[in-house]
């Protein structure tokens, strides 16, 4: 039986049956060592992408190409809220509790076998919020000891205590009223909370904040766009853009412990389609940045698209691998970038390594002797991706022992009309409108070849699609399409093996895994629902 959890407006509430079951199963806590280890407990998913490297490539192995299609729903859990896209985080699954993140800043902590709720948590946000008002969404969690690290649409960050859903400390980043908020996962690296901002589509100005796991107090904070005088500044106008100039980290980064950095993406400079006022490459934005975990000082970054016009944010999920290339073993970083283009850099120095297309765009073909696109194609008289891009948040997946790179691409057409506006502080800031053709936009599932960027094998969706992929270590790919359609494909040729329809798009979203009671389990969030599939049990 379906179960409907009514959120209510009393932070903390706590549903009081199965309170003692849950305090029993979220102890012991996760430790610095079980970060480190990743997927090493099968029965856990203690990050947001799995592990440190990004890849969300898990090592079970019950699940195959061989059974896939036996897959089946073992339960659903349904929130009662009506968000505009849904669930567009990934659970963490320890000790036979799931931690679930949800729209509306709602937490719930679930039995992994049933979806039984053992308590909720709901943050009463403001009436007069601003970024993402119409539907404020949380992507997920941080987990260390018996705390739960969330972010909130007002821009707070909270440790919960995984027992009973209370908070233990509550810190504020920035003033929700500017535009500011707070979405992303945060990655928890030794005795820090690491968390980016929001808000690069509202005039503010972006950074990436490390909290004390113990206190909630501030460690250290990187501003992705400089000060006066400070490096990179120069690639801004000497005005007041810089103190507005957006560059959010909305999407949770990477971390090497070998070389101590954190890579995260980072968002558009603003206003987002009209750059007079901003004329410059706009460092730090549409960048992917090295930061020192211990200090937060910056030790690379690399500019993707510079002096954005297309709201190509680089919020993606840097994906970190040690994959041959040229006959040698690289130890990289890979972004398949909103621009089009599919990055290979080398995670110590950020040199640039492989930069090629992996999507049809015609904003751009090839990169220049920086590793800068040479556009051909802006946007105002063509057909150029969407301010979605060619990919977006949504993670991709790695298989290292395939070498193969599975990632949802937008194949879409738009024509951009950039226009200069007023600047209203706390007020979206675009800079104009985008118009997208939708009889000339699909999406795909495609798999490529890291080294050379080739496509081995794509599966065609009938609309652009938002949900994210993960892969295991038996050979199958999980993943889904805005239909609702839940699906399996073969990581070697991409046969489809099993499709689930959910009901609702699976937005943002990515599944994860964990073994239970011996059993390979696959969830994944669509809509107001959370679906747990499995094996039949004969």
């Amino acid at each position: 039986m379906k179960q409907l959890i009514r959120t209510i407006a009393i932070a903390g509430a706590v549903l009081s049956s199965g309170l003692i079951l849950a305090q029993e199963a979220a102890t012991p806590g996760v430790t610095w060592q079980d970060l480190l280890q990743g997927y090493r407990n099968p029965t856990r998913w203690i990050t947001y992408s799995g592990d440190y490297t990004g890849q969300r490539h898990s090592p079970l192995t019950q699940i195959t190409p061989a059974n896939a299609h036996r897959l089946t729903a073992k339960w659903t859990f349904q929130t009662g809220i009506v968000p505009r896209r849904g669930f567009e985080g990934t659970p963490l699954a320890v000790n036979d509790v799931l931690y679930v993140p949800g729209p509306f800043n709602n937490a719930w902590a679930l039995d992994a076998r049933t979806g039984r709720p053992f308590w909720n948590y709901h943050r009463q946000l403001p009436a007069d919020l601003t970024y993402g008002a119409t539907s404020p969404v949380n992507r997920g969690f941080g987990l260390l000891g018996d705390r739960l690290f969330m972010p909130t649409a007002d821009a707070h960050l909270l440790a919960l205590d995984t027992r009973t859903g209370s908070v233990v400390w509550d810190a504020v980043m920035a003033d929700y009223k500017l535009g500011y908020a707070a979405t992303a996962a945060p990655l928890v690296v030794k005795d820090k909370v690491v968390m980016g901002i929001s808000g690069s589509d509202w005039p503010t100005r972006g950074f990436i904040d490390a909290y004390d796991a113990a206190t909630g107090k501030l460690a250290w904070r990187f501003y992705t766009v400089p000060a006066a005088d400070e490096p990179g500044s120069e690639t801004w106008p000497k005005t007041d853009a810089i103190a507005r100039g957006g560059g959010g980290a909305w999407v949770t980064g990477s971390y090497d412990p070998e070389l101590n950095l954190l890579y995260y993406g980072t968002g558009n400079p603003n206003p987002d389609y009209y750059g007079e006022d901003r004329k410059g490459t706009n460092l730090y934005t549409a960048s992917l940045i090295a930061l020192d975990a211990d200090t937060g000082k910056l030790k690379w970054y690399f500019q993707f698209t510079p002096h954005d016009l297309h709201d190509w944010d680089s919020n993606h999920v840097p994906v970190i691998a040690d994959v041959p290339i040229g006959g040698q073993l690289r130890k990289v970083v890979m972004v398949a970038n909103r621009n089009g283009f599919f990055y290979v850099l080398d995670r110590a120095t950020g040199k640039l390594i492989v930069g090629k297309p992996f999507s049809d765009t015609t904003w751009a073909r090839e990169l220049d002797t920086d590793g800068h696109p040479i556009v051909v194609n802006d946007g105002s008289k063509g057909c150029i991706p969407d301010q979605w891009g060619s990919t977006n948040h949504m993670p991709p997946s790695y298989d290292p022992a395939l070498r193969l790179f599975f990632v949802t691409v937008r194949e879409t057409c738009a024509t951009y009309f950039p226009a200069k506006e007023e600047l209203q502080p706390g007020r979206g800031f675009m800079g104009g409108t985008v118009q997208r053709d939708v009889d000339r936009s699909y999406g795909v599932l495609r798999a490529i070849d890291p080294a050379t960027v080739e496509r081995k094998w794509e599966f065609k969706y009938q609309t652009p699609t938002m949900a994210g992929v993960m892969s295991t270590a038996s050979g199958v790919v999980f993943a889904g399409d805005n239909e609702g359609n839940f699906m399996a494909f073969n990581a070697r040729t991409g046969k489809n093996l099993w499709f689930y329809p959910t009901g609702s798009p699976i937005w943002g979203a990515a599944a994860m895994t964990y073994m239970l009671d011996g059993k390979q389990h696959v969830v994944i969030g669509s809509g107001t629902s959370l679906v747990a599939f499995g094996l039949p049990d004969n």
